[in-house]
């Protein structure tokens, strides 16, 4: 239930503080007062876009915030605490709208995204309003509102799960089937490329080495010159480093012949020796295998080619070129275990297909029988509206029953539509085709009775409700709306006293210009106000002691009220 609503800076709105109260809550004021702003702020807490020209004029940043009380909604509390949010018997929404783009959405003081605040308000709030008059003149929703009434929305939910199932094998079976008819042609790009890789069968870093190779092929007489002057200068001339060395050696006795303290040893010095003695035999090997051999150099350049060639198809190198063998033998096992997978994926198709089919026709049996309820239901109500001889019916264009599996939709193999007779003697004809506004009106109101009864949503706003009507009906719809109200909270916009007397809070909005600028305000009336109020929709400017007799008797016809459930 919404408890208190905080509106600063938004369109003409410069602070603005509510405190709504269970049962029936109306809201009145004159035309332009502001009163469709609060509802256009309140969308905001569920997830509507925002935008910066919603911000009051010359200010930064507009803010709305609502606090709920969920201690009886021990479903929206789990599926809170599910989405990662503060378990409380309160619930906080915050939007903060900047000019600067940096808006924000906060529940309960952690940051949320637009998705948490939709999926959050489907329990707290619907807004029944020139929307929500779109939403049941749209065929394509009638099935949902039928499922809502009827229980069906769970069973509605697992044939969804098997509708997807069965899409995603059909799908997968056309592109088998495709890959079937291109297979042959497939096929033989595949073992070509395979072939030229595996015949050409290269190594990981095989030009790598290859072209080391190659460097030293092509290097060869340099290397030799070089290794061989190395070898001299170490060890091959009269001059050599290990001759110096070994005089340094010999040096190196003497001197501790006579001082034993020096800190260099004859052990040092032949260990230095021993290890350049080793690097002058391995340079002397190293120059013996080195020659030019124009053949294999000529081999390398033509195996270098050939793994090029395969690398500038295949990614740009060797690694790609191993990557694309495993694709390609992929590939070829899946086509060739397409007549296996297609022959799996037929015969689930067909199990899957008839689970889909039982549940569709469960589905639509149900239906049925809700579709009966419902045309009581709804008739029941819109009669009491002041459509007497007014008929409801929830059509069904076509039957699960009359399709196969494979032309059923996300919904079923049930397509309805709701159809009304406003008057006797007339045809019925798709809500869509009604002309008067009040009727649209009252049959909204009836199907939002009906369901109240057995939705979960625990505040109802209705917003223009009272279109078209007035009268006996004005009252009949007020009555409406107070028997709506025993189960949810229930906060309307009303230009008719009639619907007015009913509310057990009355709330009026009013706008008045402050050193030049308009500023809607928002007070709650107390009983001698809700009179002076009533009086007003009822006399209008000129209101005498009479109209206030009159409002004080529609006041006091309407005392009691129920209590909203979550």
């Amino acid at each position: 239930m919404l408890k208190d609503l905080s509106i600063r800076n938004f369109a003409i709105i410069d602070e603005l503080n509510v405190s709504f109260g269970d049962g029936l809550n109306v809201i009145s004021g004159e035309t332009g007062a502001g009163k469709s702003i609060i509802i256009g702020a309140v969308s905001l807490l569920l997830g509507e876009r925002a935008a910066s020209d919603m911000i009051r004029t010359h200010e930064d940043s507009a803010v709305v915030e609502a606090l709920f009380d969920i201690s009886a909604c021990e479903a929206l509390r789990q599926q809170l605490a599910e989405m990662g949010f503060l378990d409380s018997d309160e619930l906080v929404i915050r939007r903060v709208i900047s000019r600067t783009g940096k808006n924000k959405a906060l529940i309960n003081g952690q940051m949320a995204t637009l998705a948490n605040l939709a999926q959050v308000s489907e329990a707290l709030i619907n807004i029944c309003g020139q929307h929500e008059h779109q939403v049941i003149l749209d065929a394509q929703n009638h099935i949902d509102i039928l499922d809502e009434f009827g229980d069906c929305l769970g069973l509605s939910g697992q044939y969804y799960q098997t509708y997807g199932r069965y899409q995603q094998i059909r799908a997968q079976t056309q592109k088998l089937q495709e890959l079937r008819r291109s297979r042959e042609e497939k096929t033989e790009l595949l073992r070509f490329q395979l072939k030229e890789i595996t015949e050409i069968n290269p190594e990981p870093d095989e030009d790598t080495r290859l072209a080391d190779e190659k460097k030293i092929l092509q290097n060869a007489q340099r290397l030799t010159d070089l290794t061989n002057r190395a070898y001299d200068l170490l060890y091959g001339e009269k001059e050599s480093v290990c001759v110096k060395l070994k005089d340094v050696q010999n040096q190196v006795s003497q001197i501790r012949n006579i001082d034993s303290g020096l800190g260099v040893s004859d052990k040092d010095i032949e260990a230095a020796f021993i290890s350049l003695q080793e690097a002058a035999l391995t340079l002397r090997d190293y120059g013996k295998n080195l020659f030019f051999d124009p053949e294999k150099l000529t081999a390398i350049d033509e195996r270098l080619e050939a793994l090029g060639t395969l690398k500038r198809k295949h990614g740009g190198s060797l690694e790609s070129v191993m990557l694309q063998k495993q694709k390609i033998e992929e590939e070829l096992r899946q086509v060739f275990s397409v007549e296996e997978e297609l022959e799996k994926l037929g015969q689930e198709e067909v199990a899957v297909g008839e689970n889909l089919a039982r549940q569709a026709l469960f589905l639509s049996e149900k239906r049925n029988e809700s579709a009966a309820k419902l045309k009581s239901a709804v008739e029941r109500e819109i009669h009491e509206l002041n459509m007497p001889h007014a008929t409801f019916e929830a059509f069904f264009k076509t039957r699960a029953a009359d399709k196969k599996a494979e032309d059923y939709g996300p919904k079923g193999g049930d397509e309805i539509e709701f159809y009304l007779a406003a008057n006797a003697g007339e045809a019925l004809k798709p809500l869509n085709k009604i002309a008067s506004g009040g009727e649209l009106s009252r049959i909204v109101l009836a199907l939002k009775n009906v369901l109240s009864r057995t939705g979960s949503v625990a505040t109802i706003i209705f917003d223009e409700v009272d279109n078209g009507i007035g009268g006996a009906t004005a009252e009949i719809v007020g009555r409406k709306l107070k028997e709506v109200s025993a189960n949810h909270q229930v906060i309307c916009i009303t230009h008719l006293p009639q619907i007015a007397s009913y509310g057990r809070e009355h709330f009026f909005v009013s706008k008045k210009v402050v050193k030049g600028r308009t500023v809607t305000s928002v007070s709650s009336l107390d009983d001698q106000q809700k009179v002076e109020e009533i009086s007003r929709m009822l006399g209008g400017v000129d209101v005498t002691q009479a109209t206030r007799e009159h409002a004080r008797e529609m006041i006091n016809s309407t005392k009691g009220q129920g209590a909203p459930k979550c």
